[in-house]
Parts: C-alpha cells; structure tokens; sequence
C-alpha cells in the first residue's frame, strides 16, 4: 500500500471516529441529569453533586491524560481503553443506581473520556504532519460536530418514544461504531514522534524538552488565560438560556434545550471546516480573537428578549464561537509546542484550565442571577469574554508566524514566543 492510500484510509477513519467518539466522549452527557431525575427520582441536589464530582475527576485526569499520549506509542490502545471505560461506567447505571456507585461510575467515565482531544489531535499530527494539520483538524471538528448533532437528534426522538433510558442502547451502539473505527486507523500510518511535537528528521536524535517548557513558554501561559476566560464566560451561557426557557413552560423547555444544542452544532460544522480551510492563511490569532468577540454579542443579544424562538436563535451563536474555538485550539498548542515533544500535555494542561474556567462559570452565573437577576448574569459573562479578548489581543502572538518559522533547536520554542509576545 503507497504512503497515499495509507493516509487516505487513516483519513476516513478518522472522519468516523471522530463522528461516531461525538456522543462517546461525553458519556450520559446532558442526559444524565434527565435520567437521574425522572428514572432514579434523585432531587436535584444529589444530581449537581454526583456531577460536581465527576467534574473534579476530569479536570484532575487531564494534564495526565496529556503526558500518557506523549509517552505512549500505543494511541489507538488507549483511546479504545477509554472508550470501553466510558461506555461500562455510563452501562453500569441502571444496575447500580445508589449514590455512591453513580458517583464512581461518572468519575471513572470523566476522567477516561479526558484522552480522546489529545489522543485525537496526537494521531491526526502523527499522520498529516503540521503542514496539514490545521486542515485536519478542521475536518476531525466538521465530523465531531456533525456527529453530536446526529446523536442529540436520535436521543430526543427516540426518548420521546421510548423513554430516557434509550440513551444508554444509543451510547453502546456508538461506542462499538467508535471502536471499529479507531482500529481502522493504521498503525504504520503514525509517527509518534511527530504525534508529540517532535520535528522531521532531528527527531532521531531529540529528546523532548523539560515539562518546566509549560510554564516557561508565555504566549502558551496567555493561551492558557484566555482559554480559561473563554469557557468562564461561555458554560453557563446555554444552562442560563434553558432555565429561561422551562420557566416560561416547563413542557416545552426540555424540547426547546434540544433545539438549541442541535442548532449549534449544526451551526459550527461550517466554522470548523472554515477554520481548516482558512487559518493558515487568514491567522490563527484572528480565529481565536473572533471566537472570543462573539461571546460578549450573544450575552448582549439574550438580555434583548424572553421570545422562546429569539432566546434559540441567540444561542446559534453558539456555534460560531465554539466551532472556531474547538478547531483552532489544537492548531495554536501545535504552534508554540512545535519541536519540543510536550504537545499533548501541553494540550492536557490548557484543556485543564479551560475546564477549571466552565465548572466556575455556573456558579458565578448562579450568584449574579439570584442578587441581579438573568440580565445581569449576561451582562457579567460577556464582559469576561471581552476581558479575555483584550488580553488575547495585547498579549498573544500570532502563532501561524511561529509555525511557518521552520524547524528549531529543540527547547527554544519557549524562548521565541516569548520574544515575540514581548513585541
């Protein structure tokens, strides 16, 4: 088989992991609350716990789920292992529905489902190479997005017959469709070297750099701030619409939350693959810069009307901000870690303060509506994301210049973006 035919079969079956890991990677995802609730007649503060702690969980297992992928040759393993953990611990529900076996069986399920972003963007390195990665990664993020959309679509109509517990047949027949399609990759077709962030043929003699390169590259820490910024502003953003929703009919509020994810991420399918097509020559600081404006427009927008048809047509901004982000964050960790082996625990530990950023965002959200009601919650996660803007305007290079820069001495990828921030 020719290095050609190689690619474009590892290609396809990354389209499919990608579609079919959509609804896998998220386990019971929103619907766990819904079956908790309305199946295991849990109430409401045993349902926010369980899921506080299966939040904790991930958050802890990312940075490590980060520096497993950079040290294993063994990708598609560990992302079949974590699929089987997901699929087991949300399987195991109905059979042990007491707090403290949800509680493990979430926990397990979180921080597992941690390795697919790294592990994904790893293989999709380790295949294309950084010349076609931001390509790739458009396209990966068009099958994810289609993917959860398919599946959130098959859940709302198949429940509205059958009952909420159809997510559970629905989640084991994508996680078998995701195994096969994770095998399907070939194996010869990674460079797990170049997987890592290690560059072309230097990498036979290099070692990758320090894990200190994390805290010592700046424009990587600014990543890291805005990032986190990003989703402070923009995870209570939907949780704050369907509230809005059920409070105005609690029959039609479920059906209309529905509505909006499906919307969004119809929405971002086209912006991911714009991502993969443009980038390179529009500016990956550009893509994240619009990704991070257009939050503080949608809180604005939400305070404009109650209408139940304005507040889902708001949140098809949704997909605009976080189909640019999900597809440029990868590029933009490529870009600074670029020749220094550390890409995928340096994606751990961003993704880790992004996801320290949404568990916060609910609960200032939460204070500020009960002391100033739903306006002001809008208001106030805007004005996070513009805070975040300024700081990804003034203080965070253009990475693509970074990236076009050709090979470096391993380590001094740091010390460049630094000297560009600095600029």
């Amino acid at each position: 088989m020719s290095d050609n035919d190689e690619k474009g079969r590892a290609g396809r079956a990354l389209d499919a992991a990608n579609f079919f890991l959509a609804d896998v990677r998220d386990g019971l995802g929103p619907y766990l609350a819904v079956y908790l609730l309305t199946e295991q007649h849990w109430n409401e503060a045993r349902i926010g716990l369980v899921m506080s702690i299966a939040t904790i969980a991930g958050i802890v297992a990312q940075t490590p789920a980060g520096a497993l992928v950079d040290a294993t040759r063994a990708k598609r393993l560990v992302m079949v292992i974590a699929a089987i953990m997901v699929t087991l611990a949300s399987l195991s529900l109905p059979l042990f529905p007491g707090f403290v076996p949800v509680a493990i069986s979430q926990g397990i399920a979180q921080a597992a489902a941690v390795v697919f972003p790294p592990a994904i963007a790893a293989v999709s390195l380790g295949i294309f190479g950084h010349a076609a990665f931001t390509r790739r990664i458009g396209r990966n993020e068009t099958f994810n997005h289609a993917g959860n959309a398919v599946a959130a679509g098959l859940a709302g109509l198949s429940a509205y017959w059958f009952g909420p517990t159809v997510v559970f047949y629905l989640l084991g027949a994508m996680a078998i469709a995701s195994l096969v399609s994770i095998l399907a990759i070939p194996e010869g077709a990674i460079d797990h070297d170049l997987a890592r962030g290690l560059d072309g043929a230097e990498t036979q003699t290099e070692q990758p750099s320090g894990l200190a390169v994390l805290l010592t590259c700046r424009p990587l820490l600014v990543f890291a701030i805005c990032a986190l910024l990003f989703h402070l502003s923009n995870a209570a953003m939907l949780p704050l619409v369907g509230q809005k929703l059920a409070l105005q009919d609690k029959n039609t509020g479920t059906s209309l939350m529905s509505a909006c994810i499906v919307a969004a991420q119809l929405v971002m399918v086209p912006f991911a693959m714009l991502v993969g097509a443009r980038a390179d020559s529009w500016g990956h600081k550009r893509f994240f810069l619009a990704a991070l404006l257009i939050l503080p427009l949608r809180a604005a927008l939400y305070t404009l009307s109650d209408n139940p048809f304005w507040l889902v047509g708001v949140q098809m901004l949704d997909g605009v901000g976080a189909g640019i982000f999900g597809a440029i964050f990868p590029v933009i960790v490529a870009d600074l870690m670029r020749n220094t082996g550390r890409f995928n625990v340096a994606q751990g530990a961003v993704i880790t303060a992004q996801s320290i950023g949404a568990a916060l965002s609910t609960t200032l959200a939460g204070f500020v509506v009960v002391g100033a009601g739903y306006s002001a919650a809008f208001i106030t996660l805007g004005a996070v994301a513009a805070f975040g803007a300024v700081v990804c305007f003034l203080a965070l290079p253009e990475t693509r210049q970074i990236a076009d820069g050709g090979p470096r001495p391993r380590g001094k990828t740091a010390a460049s973006a630094s000297a560009i921030a600095a600029e």
